[in-house]
């Protein structure tokens, strides 16, 4: 799975305050609303060409298939069973050579969609993630000295959902010394081979940035010294929550507002390298890798993600493999704005609230490109199987 992280811009926007001197007064958590609508109401659906669709929504549909039909689909609780969505994926997945008609006739028929607000609020943040690029090589050389670690066997990663209903989606992470669960060692003292399995080392890339964004983004893509590629996956995280480098940077003034960006990030910590470091380890936070063979890169759903179709989402109020109608901003202010159908398909340490969601938008310099301007405004419908009673 991916991609605690990931990835997104609102990850250097938005962080754990850690210097408050006493805790803020308890807010109640806005309610999840979700109004029936006509297809009609989806701006942009008859002219979606569904392009992708259905290669995302299969993948998804078939691990919907491969579960109990009596089992909860994931942790909304309007998303019924896996039963009550196995009748249309089985169509789905027996479909051949289908037009934009023949998927846009699917889902009418088969789904009702239903526009989500956060209590009486439908819009919300949407961000953006991408595969990363990295050069790397097996063996530390003067060149390739920056290593990205495998998961270490004493990192126990606590689901405490399994334990609390009401803690769906909500996990932790450390080490057990003497029957008890401590924090695991933080960035910085991973990085400075501060720990007990510095030489538990993946591989080795050129670039500290790189090896930070990469964490961020959860995934990536390394062309070997050796003339051969690697993808490689999330495998684990510290359980350090996350800090906003960009808020950091505003902080000190580096950067304002208006101008923070991945790329404008990026591009500070470059021009600084003496201070590199001491902004990167604000952020605790480190995420362990494995190599990913055959399709990629994995969502938190298990399964490989689509370019500009899947989406992810908050664990703790949407069900994986759910298709979703997006109406958002687009990253470039003068393009139309973006709408099409996605699929919930991933999540991120960042990716909280009901209307909240970050777009994978694949691998490469466009997708990079799009995913650190993306800070976009927008809201979402998610589709249902009829039938389901969503009151």
């Amino acid at each position: 799975m991916r991609i605690f992280l990931s990835l997104f811009l609102i990850f250097f926007l938005v962080g754990c305050d850690e210097t408050a001197e006493t805790p803020p007064a308890e807010e109640k958590e806005p309610e999840l609303v979700l109004t029936e609508q006509s297809y009609a109401d989806l701006p942009g659906w008859a002219e979606e060409d569904f392009f992708g669709v259905g290669k995302a929504f299969g993948r998804s549909c078939h691990r919907i298939l491969d579960n109990y039909a009596d089992t909860k689909m994931g942790t909304m609780e309007q998303a019924g069973t896996y039963g009550d969505w196995q009748p249309a994926c089985k169509i789905f997945t027996e479909a051949d050579d289908w037009t934009a008609d023949d998927y846009r006739e699917f889902f009418q028929a088969h789904f009702t969609p239903y526009l989500v607000s956060a209590d009486n609020n439908a819009v919300g943040l949407f961000t953006g993630y991408y595969e990363a690029s990295l050069k790397g090589s097996l063996t530390n050389t003067e060149t390739y000295n920056i290593p990205l670690h495998t998961r270490p066997d004493d990192l126990v990663m606590v689901y405490l959902g399994q334990f609390r209903e009401d803690l769906k989606g909500v996990r932790i992470a450390g080490r057990v010394k003497g029957g008890v669960l401590k924090p695991y060692e933080t960035r910085e003292q991973i990085i400075a081979d501060d720990w007990q399995h510095k030489d538990q080392v993946l591989l080795w890339v050129d670039d500290a940035v790189d090896a930070f964004f990469v964490q961020i983004q959860g995934s990536g893509i390394v062309q070997m010294n050796n003339g051969e590629t690697m993808r490689i996956g999330y495998a684990g995280q510290n359980g350090h929550p996350y800090y906003a480098i960009g808020r950091e940077l505003i902080k000190i003034g580096a950067l304002t507002k208006e101008n923070v960006s991945m790329q404008s990030i990026r591009a500070w910590l470059h021009d600084n390298p003496d201070r590199a470091d001491e902004i990167m380890n604000t952020n605790k936070s480190y995420v362990f890798f494995r190599q990913v063979k055959g399709a990629g890169p994995l969502g938190a759903e298990g399964v490989a993600l689509t370019a500009a179709r899947s989406l992810a989402v908050d664990r703790t109020k949407f069900s994986y493999g759910m298709p979703m109608w997006l109406e958002a901003e687009h990253p470039e202010a003068v393009q139309e704005p973006l709408r099409r159908l996605m699929v919930a398909q991933d999540t991120g340490g960042a990716i909280n609230g009901h209307v909240r969601g970050d777009v994978f938008w694949g691998y490469g310099e466009f997708a990079e490109e799009m995913a650190g301007k993306m800070k976009s405004k927008g809201h979402y419908w998610v589709l249902l199987p009829k039938g389901n009673e969503t009151e």
